[in-house]
């Protein structure tokens, strides 16, 4: 038995708002069900540091003015956390350091467990709040029975964000609301009209937030943390068939841009750090139906004590697969899948599902058929 918290009480809450539709109309609700908020914009790179290019400053500033007049239009007061140290060392250098091991990072899922459910927490007890809340699609209940808070999709399966969520922990979860939970995209759109919020046709954005203008290469390339170094194509068999510019240009599944003419269509298959090589190979190599996952966090229970059927999602955009997921020593798991998976990419995540509730979840090591 679940329900959702009672929370008659009516703590204080401080609202992470970005300046978007989700997290103003997130604000609006709150105060529109009597909780006393003040809302607070996370400042996450220096506005001057050159590796942004000229479009990402004015995007930087945007944010931050919307969320201002947001907070105007509500009556409510606006804080500005400087967190660019923060978020400098625990979401930037990790996004670079793993593109670098030839590894491909999801870094919200980063920031959320670091930043938005762990700097930001301590801010908002500073301030003298209860609780935080941001703009995800997605549901916290408190289960009775177990005694433990739970996560769970959120009513719009389109835009759910459970994926990105699944590494918090049980306090980050009982402080933690997510007002937008119940909620179509469609008729937060409409709520945000109805507020007559100055952001309501606000467009949404879709790219890395620290990488407005999308094109991650240009930004590893100008980070300068690591030097970009050329080196071996290999195929299967581990033969020299050409060179390609960088193992941080390169993800498993990539078929554009390899510049190979092999007869055949090419796919990157693995990335050998070590060696510096990017191996490439057809289609039916890129298939896995085994999955090794690392740094492990459970939702529904403590640990992983035996084998569990659930679903699994690889990617945040994927549809989620039956698998069995299994312990491992060192807290990981092995993931088996019913049906073979395509293009598994190690510093993506693995999250475990049954039904609408999040299991846990972790980071994908390897794979193999």
């Amino acid at each position: 038995m679940y329900q959702v918290r009672d929370l008659a009480k009516k703590p204080k809450v401080l609202v992470a708002m970005s300046g978007g539709v989700d997290s103003s109309v997130a604000a609006a609700l709150l105060l529109q069900q009597g909780y006393k908020i003040e809302g607070a914009t996370i400042e996450m790179w220096p506005k001057d540091d050159p590796v942004y290019t000229g479009k990402s400053t004015p995007c930087l500033r945007s944010a931050v003015h919307d969320a201002q007049q947001v907070a105007k239009t509500l009556g409510i007061t606006h804080h500005v956390i400087d967190f660019t140290q923060e978020f400098a060392q625990n979401v930037v250098n990790n996004f670079i350091n793993e593109y670098f091991k030839g590894r491909t990072p999801n870094p919200c899922i980063v920031c959320n467990r670091k930043i938005k459910f762990g700097a930001f927490f301590q801010a908002a007890r500073k301030l003298g709040a209860d609780m935080v809340a941001t703009g995800h699609y997605a549901q916290v209940v408190f289960d009775e029975d177990c005694g433990r808070y739970l996560l769970y999709r959120g009513k719009d399966k389109t835009k759910d964000q459970t994926y990105v969520l699944y590494s918090l922990t049980q306090e980050q979860l009982k402080g933690a609301i997510f007002p937008l939970g119940r909620f179509s995209k469609q008729e937060i759109r409409k709520l945000a009209e109805e507020f007559k919020l100055p952001v309501a046709d606000k467009e949404e954005s879709q790219e890395i937030c620290f990488i407005p203008d999308n094109d991650y290469r240009r930004f590893l390339k100008a980070a300068g943390a690591h030097k970009v170094i050329p080196g071996p194509f290999l195929d299967m068999e581990g033969k020299v068939i050409g060179k390609h510019r960088g193992i941080p240009f390169y993800t498993i599944g990539q078929r554009k841009g390899l510049g190979l003419a092999l007869g055949y269509p090419a796919y990157v298959i693995s990335i050998d750090a070590k060696n510096n090589a990017v191996v490439v190979g057809p289609k039916d190599a890129l298939f896995s139906r085994v999955v090794l996952v690392k740094n492990n966090n459970f939702i529904s229970f403590d640990r992983l004590e035996e084998p569990v059927r659930v679903s699994v999602k690889i990617r945040y955009n994927s549809t989620p697969s039956e698998a069995l997921i299994a312990p491992k020593e060192g807290n990981m798991v092995e993931v088996t899948f019913k049906e073979p998976q395509k293009a598994v990419t190690p510093g993506q995540s693995a999250v475990y599902y049954q039904g609408d509730m999040v299991v846990g979840g972790g980071i994908i090591e390897s794979s193999q058929i």
